[in-house]
């Protein structure tokens, strides 16, 4: 399996651990976003949308968007619930974080990180719906050590990346004690060096 990624991205990084936590072997292609480098005809050749991630799998079968890569990488195991209703948890927390989280905070720490631009010159609804985002996670983690009950599923990897980062984006986790109790367990679960 070949993965193209930019490390800079926590989309990328999702699938990167993911596999990693699964023990799938892959081939990691840097992928310069900065750079353009999903601009070129020979990437979009292989992801019209010209994004990354990207994953071509075994079969030379190509997989983009970083939650449904870490669904079909993760079919069977012990990070999809085998109980239907915590497997639509899962899935409820990963539409979730493309459209109300990832948008927000991980938007405002790419303009402030990459783009150079102060805290004070974002959109003030990035940082409203970013903190409104994180809130909402801090009152779910009120009653269990991960998303969605007592162990690490992809919800936790899907909303681990960004948020492990948000403070690059002007938010301060330390207003957020149980996501930063959950980040150091969800680090601990992917062997991931804390930040």
């Amino acid at each position: 399996m070949r993965v193209y990624g930019d490390s800079i991205s926590g989309n990328c990084q999702k699938v990167q651990w993911t596999a990693d936590y699964l023990a799938l072997p892959y081939e990691w292609v840097e992928t310069d976003i900065l750079k353009q480098e999903t601009r070129t005809g020979s990437f979009l050749a292989l992801n019209p949308a010209g994004q990354v991630p990207l994953v071509i799998l075994d079969d030379g079968r190509p997989l983009a968007q970083s939650n449904a890569i870490i669904l079909h990488l993760a079919e069977g195991s012990d990070l999809i619930p085998m109980d239907s209703y915590d497997r639509a948890k899962v899935l409820e927390w990963l539409f979730w974080e493309q459209y109300s989280h990832e948008p927000y905070v991980a938007v405002a720490r790419f303009q402030m990180r990459y783009l150079g631009k102060p805290v004070s010159d974002l959109e003030p609804r990035l940082i409203e719906r970013g903190k409104a985002a994180l809130a909402l996670m801090e009152d779910a983690l009120a009653g269990s050590s991960f998303l969605v009950g007592e162990t690490l599923t992809l919800a936790d990897i899907a909303l681990v990346a960004y948020t492990r980062m948000a403070g690059e984006g002007g938010f301060n986790l330390a207003d957020y004690p149980l996501i930063q109790a959950w980040i150091r367990r969800v680090e601990s679960k992917l062997a991931l060096p804390s930040l």
